[in-house]
């Protein structure tokens, strides 16, 4: 079974969506656990709505306070049964064959943390075309000069992995640090080069995102990957020229 953890914050527009989406995979063995995060809209209504009609295999949990997406996960992780775990963000998309594919691509190579590649889409999770391919293999180093590894991708076989090491750290950029710890750890993430998701980029702005991720990726080198200011510094160089190509 894959279980499926998804944190759930103000997502009442995109909700309902999420759930069909899941159930229209073409792999079979899930379950879904919805775990709102003190949500200010009705997310959880209509969650629970969802779950009277067909939610067999659809589980709500209902934090009191709002503790931020990294302790929603984890909360999910603690409460999930299957042998997979998958992570999906309530605004992203799926495309029908992921789970299925991911999973027979695991059982293949033996990979205990996989990711894939995804296109980016606009506010209405619209393809714009761009894709972001992945590499067969990364191993820490390498990840710390490319943050590729997109949460809404990611699949961990609990039967090759400490469910421990997958909790994630209540920090800026919490799925990136995890990433790197568990890369740090010896783990090799597996990279399948299938589109299988949508990014949905809502109109922000732009420079005020750049700068938001220029200080969180200092905040990892620096503070969870322990780098020196030279380190970082050399580090920061490859993540900048890589981000900006992905982006373009």
């Amino acid at each position: 079974m894959v279980s499926i953890v998804v944190p759930v914050y103000n997502a009442a527009n995109y909700i309902e969506k999420t759930i069909d989406m899941v159930c229209r995979q073409t792999y079979k063995d899930w379950e879904l656990i919805l775990v709102d995060d003190a949500s200010r809209d009705n997310s959880a209504e209509i969650i629970e709505d969802y779950i009277k009609k067909q939610g067999k295999r659809i589980r709500l949990i209902r934090k009191k306070v709002n503790q931020g997406a990294a302790e929603a996960r984890n909360t999910g992780i603690d409460a999930s049964s299957g042998r997979f775990i998958a992570f999906l963000d309530a605004d992203d998309i799926w495309m029908p064959e992921k789970l299925e594919e991911q999973v027979a691509y695991m059982e293949l190579t033996g990979a205990a943390f996989c990711f894939h590649a995804y296109e980016f889409g606009d506010e209405n999770a619209n393809p714009t075309g761009k894709i972001v391919h992945v590499p067969p293999k990364l191993k820490y180093k390498q990840a710390l000069s490319r943050t590729i590894i997109f949460t809404t991708t990611v699949m961990f076989d609990t039967e090759k992995i400490d469910m421990e090491i997958i909790h994630m750290p209540n920090v800026p950029s919490e799925d990136t640090a995890t990433w790197w710890r568990i890369l740090k750890s010896g783990y090799e993430a597996y990279g399948l080069d299938e589109n299988l998701a949508i990014y949905r980029r809502p109109p922000k702005s732009l420079s005020s995102n750049k700068l938001e991720a220029i200080g969180r990726i200092w905040f990892l080198y620096r503070n969870i990957a322990g780098l020196s200011v030279a380190k970082s510094l050399f580090y920061f160089g490859g993540w900048a020229v890589r981000a900006t190509l992905r982006r373009l």
